[in-house]
């Protein structure tokens, strides 16, 4: 199909897979997005996974007859977008690979040859000239691997982003945009939030009129709203003050008590999603902790720390540099509650949390005390997110480490605390003025 005039989609939907990337639920499918450019010289943009080969080669013949790509241009080296480039190369021997040094350093470890016969490094802000078309090609290391680069065409006002903005479900899904893009941006670049505002500061110096991702839709209207989302994701800053509540619950007072919560929040006007994280997407769960300035954690007391789902959910927040957020904690323990404790350290990592108080603890089943907990915390959740966290940045202090600088806010560094940089213990901390 035309984007253009001269440029060209010659990518694939997959159909039939169940799990990007070994643990991403698309239903509607996936693209491996692929572009070609025809002028008086001929780009291709990236390959496609190894089960689309034939149809992908079929789709760049369809376009070109029998005339021959003059240059395939490789932005990204993960092999659902590298892993026909042999192919390519076997098929059109007179065709020049364009390409990082980084990715052709990929290209050996994949291939076994870095193509150093028919190849041009690409660097930041060099070009190539394809006739009317000339591209401009922008690094983005951890865009998010090291190679990546981005290649912008002048002509036609398009960039080609890599997998920036791109989208779980296939080329042609009819969903809405930005739910199954956020997830996609928050599950696989999530960690790397500053090397995409980065990236956003060095395409807010081009004229865009389209971008062209490796996944999903091509996008051609609104691009001040993906733009926008982009900025907000990249810096971790909530979408909405909607109230996010994730929970597991083994026998079914937790969940009661959630419920109970939940219920309470929303007669009081609240947006409310809710996630039991044994049997939700948790890339669902991840994206909306993302989404939402609030989020409720609760959870069960479980061989002395807390239930595995939960220990994941967590895991998945942090990894992916989860900050700037109020955090309200629920735990359940017959004997011992200790999962909040155990909630509060797997958090300490992250910057600027406001942790509520009072913390809702049930012991077993709710009574008169943990009720009266869970009314003031219902009560401390439904006061704006600015003025809870303006209320924490008043209170709390900030420590920052000698070693890499990284400033952990709160009244006193958690024990057992290490930097999560540069790993060095509590002592290389200092409280800042």
């Amino acid at each position: 199909m035309n984007i253009t005039k001269d440029i060209f989609y010659v990518g694939v939907n997959d159909l039939d897979i169940d799990l990007f990337e070994g643990q991403y639920v698309v239903p509607k499918g996936m693209s491996y997005n692929s572009y070609l450019i025809v002028d008086e010289k001929t780009a291709v943009f990236d390959t496609v996974d190894a089960r689309f080969t034939d149809a992908w080669l079929a789709n760049i013949r369809a376009v070109l007859g029998d005339r021959a790509p003059d240059y395939l241009i490789v932005q990204h080296m993960e092999p659902d977008h590298s892993a026909n480039i042999a192919n390519f190369l076997a098929a059109y021997p007179t065709a020049t690979v364009v390409a990082t040094a980084r990715a052709f350093a990929m290209m050996g470890q994949f291939f076994g040859t870095d193509y150093a016969d028919r190849r041009i490094v690409a660097a930041e802000g060099s070009t190539l000239n394809l006739g009317t078309h000339t591209l401009t090609f922008v690094t983005a290391p951890m865009v998010h691997w090291p190679e990546v680069m981005v290649t912008y065409d002048s002509t036609d006002r398009v960039l080609f982003s890599a997998d920036g903005f791109g989208k779980f479900g296939a080329f042609d899904a009819d969903e809405p945009w930005t739910d199954e893009s956020r997830r996609y941006y928050i599950g696989i670049v999530g960690k790397y939030g500053m090397q995409v505002q980065a990236l956003l500061k060095k395409a807010s110096k081009l004229d865009i009129a389209m971008i062209c991702p490796l996944h999903g839709p091509v996008l051609s209207e609104n691009l001040g709203e993906y733009l926008r989302l982009y900025d907000l994701w990249s810096s971790y800053t909530p979408e909405s003050d909607d109230i996010c509540v994730c929970y597991t619950s083994v026998y079914g007072n937790t969940k009661k008590a959630v419920l109970q919560l939940v219920e309470k929040l929303r007669e009081a006007g609240q947006n409310v999603v809710v996630y039991d994280l044994a049997r939700s997407d948790m890339s669902a769960a991840v994206a909306d902790a993302f989404r939402c300035a609030k989020v409720v954690l609760a959870t069960t007391t479980y061989n002395a720390e807390i239930f595995p789902f939960m220990n994941d959910f967590i895991h998945h927040l942090t990894e992916r540099n989860f900050q700037n957020r109020t955090i309200g904690l629920i735990e359940n323990g017959s004997w011992a509650p200790m999962a909040a404790k155990t909630m509060r350290e797997m958090l300490a990592q992250s910057k600027a949390l406001n942790i509520l108080d009072p913390v809702v603890t049930i012991k077993s089943a709710l009574n008169d005390q943990s009720a009266a907990q869970l009314d003031a915390l219902c009560e401390a959740l439904c006061r704006p997110a600015a003025a809870a966290s303006a209320e924490a940045a008043a209170g709390g202090k900030k420590f920052v480490c000698k070693v890499c600088g990284y400033t952990y806010t709160g009244e006193s560094l958690p024990e057992g605390f290490t930097c999560p940089l540069c790993k060095r213990p509590a002592t290389a901390f200092v409280e800042a003025e």
